[in-house]
């Protein structure tokens, strides 16, 4: 039997709470765009480039917009008449001749087309497929152009150029550190350790495709957008800005989303062209992207070449670090593409060990390839993975012990708040005792038990480890939520995060049940209204810390400002008036008030809240990831065997669905270590893996039984929660942990030159062609 007194027990923070947003999806009651029809709705289809680089010669829509049930075809042309902007560029980023370097990206192509799957033309019909026939009947003549789709086509001299600016394809470039004392140090290192490192092109594959039904409202004419985002606030600024629309003209709303993974942060040419034809047309016009248009022009993830070298005392002590890298940005070089290689992902670059030397040199390169941007972790899998490999091969080559370097070079928890060579100021961390863990729970000291067991197999076995920090939540750490005590006995509260399958719906209520008290069963978290309120939205893992804290301060607010109501009604002073567990009490006295009875006797018939709070600087869990492999010497077949890891997330609020987040974050770092790549053909252009025919994707079979734990007694200083983010640390970690679990199978089998040539994905013809002395590609 409960008692209200009980509740924040049950379903507060620190409790396995199922998530609230499940039910309604395992019935299939979810509501996502494509769920939603609205009368005399109409279809969208884009006509896409099949070159990667060409003149757009003309367009001829004649034939189109005869076609039965067409309803209007656009051209890049006839946005641009129409006023229409072209995206954002990288402003904020230069060259080195201090110019922002990037062809304007039309919502539409214009004149010219710069990879394969650039919308160039939209069909509007009655019926999906009516605008299917109408959008192959329209003839654009191309001229095409030379292309180049590799970094290191196009960073050679006489390369074909994506626009005048950047006459070298070079986009922006940033430097970092300190190159004279660099080189000093690295004069004066007994060791010396380089890794050239490849990290692949990625695609996000979310379950749902980018959508978007827009429409105008037919009560005032305004303009809406449903779709499928994780920042409708971002969305809308831009389209407006874009359109030239004034910003109150234009609602962003947002249901149920399948999956973002970062790819859904921005707003994309597709979205303003759905916005134009709904204005265009005063009629809902919707549009879902097939999987095939995913493939080709959504953002892709990661894309970098880097040369790494450390310079390392005799005793294992790290001197310097020195990094050159090239990001393939692809076509169109975004902010965010550009800022996630040239300065995110450099912020924890040191990670969690006390490096102050570094000379690093990053450059954002142009390619006819689709763009990057944001993708589960954001530049911090790059660094961390290129960090991680370094420390493996460092111990190897100098014959020391890899648990010994890293203990010689952790931060230590005495130097907190620690400042990176980056600027970055990390608030704690206890970094050894994280790993000292998570050596315990994958039984580090019994590998040599299970090795024996995989030979006597013909097995190779290894075991990789990876320890590790990584910053969340996107510098923007202001969030907005409003807090509604309602007649009905509901506690509703509204806020800009977004959900997006990572349960965030759920965490928030269980923050409102520990100010209030009051059943989970109350509480009702609403998300995704640019109506309702603006904001970051979710971002670089910062939807709890920043979004949770907000609600929890919200929540605290409310309650003050109740206790003045309560103090009205029940006529004493508000210093006499207490609260818990859903009623405000006199105290000494048995008088009080329910909370809801409360709001039912104001005017409004209701309490509410409008509350704006910060939290004071960014989050870094951090971790200690530990894996091991067998590999078949015969075939190169790899399985992972084993996974345990031990992640420092601050306090956590529901324990089930943090586990979920690391282990599902893991599941897409090891599928970005064994099988995915997005590979473009070098003399063509095209895109060779444009579907799920071509794509591998990770799948259950190849997922061991995590040993997921968290270590709560470090937690965050930068907001009143405690928490730190976590859904992108499992990915962060899976990639550099697996990959040194295969290059110590290999440096056991007297395979170690071969061990460093390791480049993701691991597939079974490379490590083949690694241990039988092929070129391992």
């Amino acid at each position: 039997m409960s008692t209200a007194s009980s509740l924040p027990t049950r379903f507060g923070s620190g409790q396995a709470v199922r998530r609230l947003e499940d039910d309604a999806l395992l019935r299939g009651a979810g509501r996502y765009t494509d769920d939603l029809s609205l009368p005399g709705q109409s279809h969208l289809v884009f006509l896409r480039s099949p070159y990667p680089h060409a003149r757009i010669v003309s367009v001829d829509t004649g034939t189109a917009l005869g076609l039965p049930g067409v309803l209007a075809v656009y051209t890049g042309a006839d946005l641009v008449a129409a006023g229409v902007k072209p995206l954002p560029g990288n402003a904020g980023f230069k060259r080195a001749d201090g110019v922002a370097a990037s062809p304007p990206r039309w919502p539409l192509a214009h004149e010219r087309v710069r990879f394969v799957g650039e919308a160039v033309a939209a069909v509007v019909a009655e019926t999906p497929q009516q605008a299917r026939d109408a959008a192959e009947s329209v003839w654009v003549e191309f001229e095409e152009l030379p292309m180049v789709v590799h970094l290191d086509d196009a960073t050679q001299a006489g390369a074909p150029t994506l626009c005048e600016a950047a006459p070298d394809n070079i986009a922006a470039e940033m430097r970092h550190g300190n190159a004279a004392a660099t080189e000093a140090a690295f004069a004066q290192a007994a060791h010396v350790v380089a890794l050239d490192v490849v990290h692949q092109r990625l695609a996000a594959l979310t379950l749902e495709p980018r959508s978007v039904l827009a429409y105008p409202d037919p009560s005032d004419g305004r303009l809406t957008l449903r779709m499928s985002t994780q920042m409708p606030s971002g969305v809308r600024n831009t389209i407006v800005d874009t359109l030239g629309l004034p910003r109150d003209r234009l609602r962003v709303q947002v249901g149920d989303v399948g999956g973002g993974f970062g790819m859904k942060t921005g707003a994309y040419p597709e979205d303003m062209v759905l916005a134009w034809a709904a204005h265009q047309l005063q009629r809902p016009v919707k549009w879902v992207a097939e999987r095939s248009e995913e493939f080709l022009s959504s953002s892709h993830g990661r894309d970098v070449q880097s040369r790494a070298e450390m310079a390392l005392a005799a005793d294992g002590r790290i001197l310097a670090l020195r990094l050159r890298s090239l990001a393939n940005v692809g076509a169109y070089a975004t902010g965010t593409g550009v800022a996630i290689q040239l300065l995110i992902g450099p912020w924890v670059q040191t990670s969690v060990y006390d490096i102050q030397t570094i000379d690093f040199h990053f450059k954002a390169v142009l390619t006819n390839t689709a763009p990057t941007g944001a993708y589960r972790g954001a530049g911090r899998p790059e660094a961390i993975f290129t960090m991680e490999r370094l420390m493996d091969e460092a111990a190897r080559q100098i014959g020391m012990d890899r648990l010994a370097l890293r203990r010689r070079n952790f931060i230590r928890p005495e130097q907190m708040p620690y400042k990176n060579p980056m600027g970055q100021t990390y608030d704690t961390g206890c970094f050894e005792k994280v790993m000292d863990q998570a050596l315990a729970l994958a039984d580090w000291d019994g590998f040599a038990q299970r090795a024996e067991a995989s030979r006597q197999r013909g097995r190779l076995r290894g075991q990789g480890i990876a320890t590790f920090l990584e910053w969340t939540g996107g510098n923007v750490f202001e969030e907005r939520v409003t807090v509604t005590v309602l007649p009905d006995d509901t506690i509703e509260v509204f806020s800009a995060v977004n959900a997006m399958g990572q349960g965030i719906a759920t965490t928030l209520a269980q923050l409102v049940v520990d100010v209030f008290g009051v059943p989970i069963e109350r509480v009702r978290v609403v998300l995704g209204d640019t109506d309702r309120g603006d904001g970051f939205g979710s971002a670089g893992s910062r939807s709890l810390f920043t979004g949770g804290s907000a609600v929890r301060v919200g929540a605290e607010r409310t309650i003050e400002h109740a206790k003045a109501l309560a103090a009205a009604e029940l006529e004493v002073a508000v210093e006499d008036i207490a609260y818990a567990a859903g009623r405000f009490t006199v105290a000494g006295t048995d008088l009080g008030i329910d909370l809801f009875a409360l709001a039912r006797a104001q005017r409004e018939q209701r309490i509410h809240i409008d509350s704006t709070s910060t939290v004071s600087g960014p989050t870094w869990p951090n971790g200690c990831h530990i894996c091991e492999v067998e590999l078949d010497p015969e075939t190169g077949d790899l399985q992972v065997q084993a996974y345990a890891s031990v992640n420092d997330v601050g306090r956590v609020v529901n324990p089930m669905i943090v586990r979920g987040q690391l282990d599902g974050g893991a599941v897409q770092g090891l599928g970005q270590a064994l099988c995915e790549q997005v590979l473009y053909e070098r003399e063509t252009g095209q895109l060779v893996t444009g579907s799920l025919m071509d794509y591998a994707a990770p799948r259950a079979d190849q997922s061991p039984d995590f040993r997921t734990e968290m270590d709560e007694s470090t937690p965050c200083k930068n907001n009143p929660l405690g928490v730190k983010g976590v859904g992108e640390l499992g990915t962060i970690g899976a990639t550099p942990t697996l990959v040194n679990a295969v290059a110590d199978a290999l440096a056991r089998a007297g395979l170690g030159a071969q061990a460093t040539q390791l480049q993701m994905p691991l597939s079974a013809g490379k490590l083949w062609g690694l241990m039988h002395g092929g070129a391992g590609r």
